[in-house]
């Protein structure tokens, strides 16, 4: 079973400008963050403290930090998956 995850954003990495490094549970990986900018006709408005919804390395949607923490709530209620999901981002680079 594949999730999504939120995570929330720790910086946006200005040397590639379509990653952010995101904390999911503690854990600090570089997310592509350009399929936000598909989805927005400005600029990307995205910044540090904001929450993402993650799924293989990619942010599909800003979410706000309530349907984060809710979101959070659940998974860790899931077990298995989301154990699942969580050792998968601790072990992806993409940068």
């Amino acid at each position: 079973m594949c999730l999504g995850i939120p995570g929330e954003v720790v910086a946006l990495l200005e040397e590639h400008s379509d990653l952010a490094m995101v904390s999911v549970e503690g854990v600090q990986r570089a997310v592509n963050i350009g399929l936000l900018r598909e989805e927005s006709d400005g600029p990307l408005d995205l910044v540090p403290g904001d929450w993402v919804l993650i799924h293989v390395g990619f942010a599909l949607s800003k979410i706000d930090e309530q349907e984060a923490k809710a979101s959070l709530e659940w998974l860790t209620g899931v077990g298995d998956a989301y154990t699942d999901e969580l050792d998968a981002l601790a072990a992806s680079d993409i940068t």
